[in-house]
């Protein structure tokens, strides 16, 4: 039996890593091996690629290097963790993967999505996640709330117009897939929040 691949999406401050750890808990409970990862990120040198992506004070940083510094990190990610993981039958639990492309350097820079299209079958293949959850908050809450966390990454930075194209891209995106992507309205308080997270999990667990 493959593992199987979750998701989890969205903007700036929606909650995703209370929710993530959230997560992995209730996959737990189940008795489903589990590995946690995020993107960028996951190897040695995916990671290394993420502080590039997000420290502000490196060179200025073209569009097109960062879209291919995502998929770079990407790839190894891909091989070394995420597809050995799923062989083995564990599930794999992703602080954001692919969406969060089309969302930032599709939506937010307005990078051509049929380029983002094509690297993503070059670098994944037939790989998706099988189940994603979209953590949705208006841009002004969820800056409101990464404000409160301290010092600011080289996205978070961006404009308040940035951010709001963003989250249209990721709207659009689960309008688009809607079997996969699942919306979760993150400005409802936690026990809410976790309750319908808890229902979308249980469902897709037993599918």
């Amino acid at each position: 039996m493959l593992g199987r691949f979750i998701s989890l999406e969205g903007g700036e401050g929606v909650g995703k890593t209370t929710n993530i750890g959230y997560i992995q808990s209730l996959l737990a409970e189940n008795n489903i091996p589990v590995l946690l990862t995020r993107e960028p990120g996951g190897t040695p040198l995916a990671e290394a690629m993420r502080q590039l992506l997000l420290d502000k004070n490196q060179e200025e940083m073209t569009e097109q290097a960062e879209l291919l510094m995502m998929f770079a990190a990407r790839a190894q990610h891909i091989k070394h963790v995420i597809k050995p993981a799923l062989e083995q039958g564990i599930w794999v639990l992703c602080d954001r993967f692919t969406d969060a492309t089309y969302a930032y350097q599709g939506g937010g820079r307005s990078m051509d999505f049929a380029a983002i299209n094509w690297l993503e079958n070059f670098v994944q293949g037939e790989l998706r996640p099988d189940l994603t959850l979209l953590l949705d908050a208006p841009v002004k809450i969820g800056m409101g709330r990464a404000a409160q966390r301290g010092k600011l990454d080289r996205f978070e930075v961006e404009k308040i117009t940035f951010f709001e194209k963003v989250r249209e891209a990721y709207l659009a995106l689960a309008e688009q897939q809607a079997e996969r992507i699942k919306v979760v309205d993150a400005t409802q308080n936690l026990e809410h929040v976790q309750a319908e997270i808890h229902q979308l999990v249980t469902q897709f667990i037993h599918d």
